[in-house]
């Protein structure tokens, strides 16, 4: 009995033993009976289905990637995105998986991929301003007819079951919305019946680090979040349901309730986010990350509603853009740190804004009601309520009474030290509107008294702050408005700053102030943590100002008191539109009725430095007008100007950029930019630079007249001095995005090395081939205009212009032009001819050189060329070869091909006609280049 259930025990192992080893050699067998037919299919779903560009290092086949599922993997995949995108990464993944439907491969060898998993991926998403999104990469056959259940279609298909992201950077960049999310530590598990056209998706997501921005405002930074979500998806519409979705933003959790679907053109959405009744503690830890240490040391209280929906279509095509609001409650709100004196109580809030069709010019906002206490005397209480926003009906009605010491220890501002009493009562009423020259029916003003700042990042204190102002205005006009601030004054390390200043009838304002004292404006930065000034600026003001606007612009000069001093010493500043900052070392200025005398101005930018002197008209008037333009007139000095530093996309320390110029930068990351010029100025220098280097170009001796326009950068008789000679040039510069220009400029030179000016000077090379082999002096006199590309260098399909050219005394030495003439004709003195006096004359335009007939003599003919070529090289030249004696009889040459290699045709008048390139204007393209037509003329 007992051997028999041995040799029972022993028969179950071994087969037990058998199918574990049949199954494990079927794990190795399988991957390796079908790899061909896999990667072959891969292949093909990839060149058929995608309108992209797919690349991966190697693919396997095996059950072990992602056990027990059979999956191919692709390693190091690449995948850009779809037009206008095609250069752009849409996914980057180290490893790309698919899991396979191993019964579908087995016994009909077919492909089925049921599963995705994707690893250690950049997922980037991206939309341009015109709405076009990189996403679109899919390609549906055109012959594609809904699927019939009964008999599905052949071939490879797409039908998940689970999809799985590990340790992803997810990015999506919607410029035409001003959206930008970037999620780190993206990790999804998504699974459901994908097989059907309408699922249920279960989501389980943990992002480690995500950030939020609207219009480059970050409205969310490295914050942690955590979802468990249920999503109902319809493949046919790639519509998203969002039926159970819970979502938690560190400790703030979010109910997430609605509809998304992907349009071709942009999307339909309809998403609700909720967070009720939770606490104001858990709404906080949303705040910027070096706030949430301020958190632990704090005791906070109160309950917070929180709802956002999102409803409505987009399509920039359309003008159809979805409707966003948003409302916030805070009920019994209380903070105390570290059991401050007098805590924050009785904090109250609640906020409704709406954005119509995310226009702001239809925003409105009801903020109801926002109040709190602190100990048993200090309140603040206010209510906004606004429709519109260039022109914005408004109520509103700010009151308060604050120990601002007491307010510093409740809140626990441990980085900043608050004393001082502020009071203040305004009541406003009305519409604001610029144009309409309108303002609110207001009264009242708002006073700080004993003031006192001081941060942890600068020991010394900003105190005695003194600021009284008042505002009244009962006729709701510009007109009926009056502003006093009387006084505002503040003592920094010894030195008083005093401000006096009355301001009425905003129509034509009427100013009188007065401004005297001194700042250290280096360490007052430093007061405020401002990064990137590295200098200790001083500046030092003594002002009287007095008058109206209308007085400047209808030449009333007579009736302004405009007098006194500011004086600047290293001072680092930036603009928007230049990479690097401009650095004052000195800056004494004079105040006289309506001029701003600049007594000395010394300054640098890189590299680049000026000394300028002069005067700024309207100074006054460009501070207080919303689009003011400076007009001014100075001279300049400078030993060195280096153009290409203020180039748009160059890399600079100053990072408050324009946005286009930010766009620009990402589009284009190694283009330089060009040159983008003020639009509100209106100033002329003569100036004298030592030198100015542009594009590798080194001018010495600039002279001449400068001048910069809201239309644009020109030069008037302007001369400077390159490869030995004087070069005269009157020219007009405007930009027209941070990667296009236009130019129109007329050149003049005389008596320069021909050899020299095709070696150092671009243009000239690619203008005049034939001065490789040529030695010796021209001129010429040249008009021509033309765009400039992102780098600041001419795009030869947009130029246009003539002049001519003088050879004084040129000699041409191993020209293939001439050695085949030459050579064909049996005539060596032709293949070194010695070029005196002569004059040509040409045009450009569409990429072709067209030269007039000129006539020369060489080893006793006189040769007569005239015809096309090309920037390119292409050759379309007539000839007359005009024999002794005196040219009369001749025969005709035709040189086609190439500079390179020219084709020589004796006795012919049979040539080549060159079709000249097609340029766009308005988008700065070139749709087609120059070619040879294939029809004889």
């Amino acid at each position: 009995m007992k051997t028999s259930y041995k040799n029972i025990s022993l028969k179950i192992l071994k087969v037990t033993g058998i199918v574990i080893a049949s199954i494990l050699l079927l794990l190795f067998l399988i991957p390796l009976l079908f790899p061909g037919t896999v990667a072959t299919e891969v292949k093909k779903i990839a060149n058929e289905r995608l309108d992209s560009k797919l690349d991966f290092t190697k693919s396997r086949l095996s059950f072990f990637t992602h056990f027990p599922s059979l999956t191919v993997s692709l390693d190091d995949l690449s995948l850009t995105g779809s037009a206008p995108f095609s250069n752009d990464t849409l996914l980057k993944a180290e490893q790309v998986a698919f899991g396979i439907n191993l019964k579908r491969l087995i016994f009909d060898n077919e492909v089925k991929i049921n599963k995705l998993y994707v690893s250690k991926a950049l997922i980037n998403i991206m939309v341009n301003q015109k709405g076009q999104a990189n996403y679109n990469i899919y390609v549906a056959p055109k012959d594609q007819k809904p699927e019939d259940p009964n008999n599905p279609d052949e071939g490879t298909a797409i039908r998940l079951e689970r999809i799985d992201l590990e340790d992803c950077h997810v990015k999506y960049n919607d410029r035409s919305a001003k959206i930008m999310v970037d999620a780190k530590g993206f990790n999804y598990v998504g699974k459901g019946n994908l097989s059907e056209d309408i699922f249920d998706l279960k989501t389980d997501a943990r992002i480690d680090n995500v950030d939020f921005y609207y219009k480059q405002t970050a409205y969310l930074r490295q914050k942690e979040l955590r979802a468990d979500l249920i999503t109902r998806i319809n493949t046919h519409a790639l519509s998203f349901i969002l039926q159970k979705n819970e979502l938690r933003i560190n400790k703030l959790p979010l109910k997430f309730t609605g509809l998304f679907t992907i349009l071709r053109d942009g999307y339909k959405i309809n998403i609700k986010a909720a967070s009720e009744n939770t606490t104001l503690k858990d709404l906080f830890s949303v705040m910027p990350p070096e706030y949430l240490t301020w958190m632990d040391e704090t005791e906070i209280s109160g309950k917070s509603d929180l709802l956002f929906t999102f409803r409505g279509n987009y399509n920039i095509a359309k003008n159809q853009k979805p409707d966003l609001a948003f409302n916030l409650k805070i009920d019994e709100g209380a903070i105390d740190y570290q059991n401050a004196p007098a805590p924050l109580t009785d904090f109250k809030m609640n906020l409704n804004a709406v954005l119509p069709s995310l226009d702001i010019e239809k925003l409105l906002v009801n903020l109801d009601t926002f109040k709190f206490k602190v100990g048993e005397k200090d309140y603040f209480t206010a209510y906004l309520r606004s429709k519109g926003f260039n022109e914005m009906t408004v109520d509103a009605s700010v009151k308060g009474a604050l120990d601002l010491a007491t307010v510093d220890a409740a809140l626990g501002l441990t980085s900043l030290d608050l004393k001082g009493i502020l009071k203040t009562n305004i009541q406003a009423k009305g519409v604001f509107s610029t144009s309409k020259k309108l303002f609110p029916k207001t009264i009242g003003g708002i006073a700080l008294h004993n003031g006192w700042l001081k941060t942890d990042s600068y020991p010394n204190p900003i105190k005695d702050i003194t600021f009284v102002a008042n505002v009244l205005n009962k006729a709701g006009t510009f007109q009926d408005l009056i502003v006093a601030v009387a006084p505002a004054s503040f003592v920094f390390e010894g030195n008083p700053m005093y401000v006096n200043a009355t301001l009425s009838d905003f129509s034509d304002l009427a100013y009188n102030a007065k401004i005297k004292g001194e700042l250290n404006v280096g360490r007052i930065y430093q007061v405020f943590s401002q990064k990137g000034l590295d200098v200790t600026g001083y500046a030092k003001a003594d002002l009287s100002l007095k008058g109206k606007q209308s007085y400047a612009t209808k030449g009333q000069y007579d009736k302004l008191d405009n007098r006194g001093t500011i004086v600047l010493k290293n001072i680092k500043t930036t603009s928007q539109l230049f990479p690097k900052a401009f650095f004052i070392k000195q800056g004494n200025f004079r105040f006289q009725n309506e001029k701003m005398w600049f007594e000395r101005f010394d300054a640098s930018y890189g590299k680049s430095d000026f000394a300028i002197n002069g005067y700024l008209l309207n100074t006054i008037n460009y501070f207080l007008e919303s689009h003011g333009t400076l007009s001014g007139n100075f001279n300049m000095k400078s030993k060195l100007i280096n153009v290409d530093e203020f180039m748009a996309l160059k890399k600079g320390e100053n990072i408050d950029r324009n946005i286009e110029v930010q766009y620009a930068r990402e589009d284009h990351p190694k283009m330089s930019g060009v040159v983008i010029v003020p639009k509100n100025l209106n100033v002329a220098l003569t100036a004298n630079a030592d030198k100015v280097e542009y594009n590798g170009l080194v001018l010495n001796k600039l002279n001449g007249k400068i001048g910069i326009t809201k239309d644009g950068f020109y030069l008037q008789n302007t001369t400077f001095n390159i490869i030995d000679c004087i070069m005269g040039v009157d020219a007009n510069y405007k930009d027209e995005s941070p990667t296009s220009a236009h130019f129109d400029a007329h050149f003049t030179a005389k008596d320069f090395s021909v050899q020299r000016a095709y070696k150092e000077i671009p243009m000239f090379h690619d203008m005049v081939s034939a001065a490789e082999k040529a030695e010796g002096i021209i001129s010429v006199d040249y008009k021509i205009k033309g765009d400039l590309d992102g780098n600041m260098g001419p795009i030869y399909e947009s130029l246009e212009g003539g002049g001519k050219i003088n050879l004084r005394d040129v000699k041409v030495k191993g020209l293939k032009l001439f050695d085949g003439i030459s050579s064909q004709t049996g005539q060596k003195g032709l293949d070194d001819p010695n070029l005196k006096g002569i004059e040509i004359n040409s045009t450009i335009d569409n990429n072709l050189i067209s030269i007039e007939d000129f006539t020369f003599s060489v080893a006793s003919f006189r040769p007569t060329i005239k015809g096309t070529t090309s920037f390119d090289g292409l050759l379309d030249l007539r000839m007359r070869l005009g024999l002794p004696p005196f040219g009369i009889v001749g025969f005709p040459i035709v040189i086609t091909g190439t500079h390179d290699s020219p084709k020589i045709k004796i006795f012919s008048k049979t040539g080549q006609k060159i079709i000249g390139a097609v340029y766009d204007e308005k988008n700065n393209k070139v749709i087609k280049e120059e070619k040879v037509s294939k029809r004889k003329k």
